[in-house]
């Protein structure tokens, strides 16, 4: 079995239209979830083998306020990624790794869930997760494989889901 994570980058800021949408960074309220996430991670136990994310502004901000003490492996196939693309990397790059955390975008992310959780392996945390992986949104998803190589659609079981609203309620929606 091997043990994949999805994180989604904290909330980015919109101020500066002169900024790329890859040189965007993150705003107030992202930089408090990137750290309540990240606590929440190195909470949750798992020691991460490996780290894979997108090399946009966002993402690396998230990473390194959240959890600094990682090392990352930047991929720029990663920006923007669909899933099927993010499964391709997790293949070439898993390795022998028993534990790989991926960080990157949605729709991409979101998507991906779609495609490794067969219906059989649906559930309540599942459910919650396809019907929005907001900013800062983290999974954890078994996977019936012994080797990257055989990731497929179809082979994980979403086994944990924690966005930053579940840890602290005044970073839930924002209202008018």
């Amino acid at each position: 079995m091997k043990i994949l994570g999805i994180l989604r980058h904290a909330k980015s800021d919109w101020d500066d239209s002169a900024k790329r949408d890859f040189d965007r960074g993150l705003n107030g309220r992202g930089q408090r979830g990137a750290e309540l996430i990240g606590r929440h991670i190195r909470d949750h136990g798992i020691k991460w083998d490996k780290v894979i994310a997108s090399p946009a502004e966002r993402v690396k901000a998230t990473l390194e306020i959240g959890l600094p003490e990682l090392d990352v492996t930047w991929d720029k196939q990663l920006y923007l990624a669909s899933p099927q693309t993010i499964l391709d990397i997790l293949r070439e790059e898993g390795g022998d790794a028993d534990r790989v955390l991926v960080s990157g975008h949605n729709p991409g992310l979101q998507e991906l869930l779609f495609a490794l959780i067969p219906p059989a392996n649906e559930n309540d945390l599942f459910h919650e997760a396809v019907r929005k992986f907001p900013t800062a949104a983290y999974a954890v998803v078994e996977l019936d494989i012994d080797d990257w190589h055989d990731l497929s659609g179809d082979c994980g079981k979403l086994v944990h889901f924690a966005r930053p609203r579940d840890l602290d309620p005044e970073l839930g929606p924002e209202r008018a």
